[in-house]
């Protein structure tokens, strides 16, 4: 019944809001390099770059929390038994990366966004809303969103502390998760959003991504 995934989805959302998920897989690791010194631990960093760290993880684990109620919603919403499977597969890939960067800042001394249950209910709320049009339509606005999240983490790899390896390592496999969620949505038929919709999701992502790095 669609009253009983509903209560199943909002106890997800509410556990992924109270940061309680568990990833299925490690925190990503990345190798030393014999000839760097990237290998020290967080006391590497200074205080400037482990605030300025712990914001770019904040606004990452926000962006989780989100594709959390985006899939959750999606999966609502679709009648296709295939597509609820595949909005499965990818929330739950999506629950390693919040359990990661929960972590990750639980390790900075920082927290989560504040506003999580604000970020949780509206992303919910447009991932019912694209699900409704159709599938063809909900499937392109899961490979515009992971395109522009896939933009989004490049800038922070190239933002982080080149010697602040732990973290570089969650992102770096957050990224090739996020590229293939978008072709598996474009394989399943997702079509190209029209510009104006890409430029509002731009914008709307531009809000979210600057309060969440301080709140």
């Amino acid at each position: 019944m669609f009253s009983d995934s509903l209560i199943s989805e909002l106890d997800r959302g509410l556990r992924a809001i109270a940061g309680v998920t568990q990833a299925s897989r490690p925190t990503p690791v990345a190798a030393p390099s014999i000839n760097s010194e990237a290998s020290v631990g967080d006391d590497a960093l200074t205080p400037e770059e482990r605030r300025h760290v712990a914001g770019l993880m904040r606004v990452n684990h926000v962006g989780e929390v989100c594709a959390q109620a985006l899939y959750q919603a999606q999966k609502l919403a679709t009648k296709r038994p295939e597509l609820r499977t595949a909005f499965e597969h990818a929330g739950k890939e999506e629950e390693d990366h919040l359990a990661w960067t929960a972590h990750r800042l639980s390790e900075l001394g920082s927290r989560p966004s504040l506003l999580n249950p604000l970020w949780y209910a509206g992303a919910f709320a447009i991932g019912f809303v694209a699900g409704k049009c159709g599938d063809k339509v909900s499937l392109g606005f899961m490979s515009e969103t992971e395109r522009q999240v896939e933009h989004h983490l490049d800038s922070h790899l190239d933002d982080l502390p080149p010697h602040d390896l732990r973290s570089r390592a969650i992102v770096d496999q957050m990224r090739l998760d996020e590229i293939e969620h978008g072709q598996a949505a474009r394989d399943a038929g997702g079509i190209e959003l029209p510009a104006p919709v890409q430029r509002v999701m731009r914008a709307a992502a531009k809000v979210m991504t600057t309060t969440a790095y301080y709140i």
